[in-house]
């Protein structure tokens, strides 16, 4: 598949603090996520509150922000930084939120910032029980 050159900088929502269901893997991804955009020489910019993970080695990411992953300071960054595009899937349930928030908040549409990935309306579908049921009957999956 050929590279979108749209892409230019990407807001990446890293792991944040480490706890049960928000540990490791996310951070092992986040950081695999951001040599990928290197490898593509696509900016990134990452915001992560957690000293303690791989993501916030400045070889990975071109930006840094030891910053809580919330809308507030997420807008803060955005308005500062200017990404043209946002990854929210490799920061695990904190990050998911903060996406969808942005998005209720209409912040990602007023800074034309294009989600990669995991779209918002999916993320949605797998938060809400009778969403996802009703999307895996939709799809022919038997549920109980």
């Amino acid at each position: 598949m050929a590279k979108d050159e749209s892409i230019k900088k990407v807001l990446v929502l890293g792991s944040g603090a480490i706890k049960i269901g928000e540990a490791g893997e996310f951070d092992y991804s986040g950081s695999q996520c951001l040599k990928a955009l290197k490898e593509d020489n696509i900016k990134s910019v990452l915001i992560n509150p957690n000293i303690a993970t791989i993501q916030t080695d400045t070889r990975f990411a071109d930006k840094v922000y030891l910053l809580p992953i919330t809308p507030e300071f997420v807008k803060k960054v955005i308005e500062a930084e200017r990404p043209d595009s946002i990854m929210l899937a490799f920061g695990g349930q904190t990050a998911l939120n903060c996406g969808v928030s942005l998005s209720q908040d209409k912040i990602i549409e007023k800074y034309g910032i294009r989600v990669l990935g995991t779209q918002i309306d999916g993320i949605k579908i797998t938060e809400d029980r009778q969403l996802f049921k009703d999307a895996m009957t939709k799809s022919g999956v038997p549920v109980l």
